[in-house]
């Protein structure tokens, strides 16, 4: 289990250690028991346009793929820096460190674990991952559960955040009690 203490002192490990010029905004820290998951804030891009008469805007299209260039641009420049702050989290905080970035609208994430995860489902449930394989949805039974997965995690955010924060403050009282 994930305490607050553990999501605390790896957010704070990370807020003292990334260089200043990397965050246009706090990094967003997400830790579970395989790895850690750095999300870094950049400036959005400023596209020229449309700011005298007869310059058109910017389309959705090109701002789009101009955050797809920062992106890409932040994830070379800053790879060896990141690989370093990497190597000593893992070895502090014994997980595998991801990184992603967040430019306006658009946020990629670069070289995350994907985890194996074994369960056992009654035939109801196995139905309805076999209707997402034959719709073409998803290409196997894995992959159907991964897309429920993260249905699930989009549409019930909020509360899927206060439960995990209930848990975290349950166990922080289980440590400070009597047994410890």
């Amino acid at each position: 289990m994930i305490t607050n203490e553990i999501q605390e002192r790896v957010r704070g490990w990370f807020a003292g250690r990334l260089p200043e010029e990397w965050m246009a905004d706090r990094p967003r820290v997400t830790v579970d028991r395989e790895e850690v998951t750095v999300v870094l804030t950049v400036p959005d891009v400023e596209l020229a346009g449309g700011a005298s008469a007869g310059e058109e805007a910017p389309s959705e299209v090109e701002l789009a793929e101009a955050r797809a260039g920062r992106a890409k641009a932040f994830r070379e420049e800053t790879r060896e820096h990141r690989m370093e702050i990497a190597r000593e989290a893992q070895h502090r905080f014994e997980r595998k460190v991801s990184w992603g970035v967040r430019v306006g609208e658009r946020e990629e994430l670069w070289t995350h674990v994907a985890a194996p995860v074994m369960t056992r489902l009654r035939q109801p449930e196995r139905l309805v991952l076999d209707t997402l394989v034959e719709a073409g949805v998803a290409r196997s039974r894995s992959e159907a559960l991964s897309w429920c997965v993260r249905l699930v995690g989009q549409h019930e955010g909020d509360w899927l955040t206060e439960l995990r924060d209930a848990m975290g403050a349950v166990a922080d009282v289980r440590g400070r009690g009597p047994a410890a």
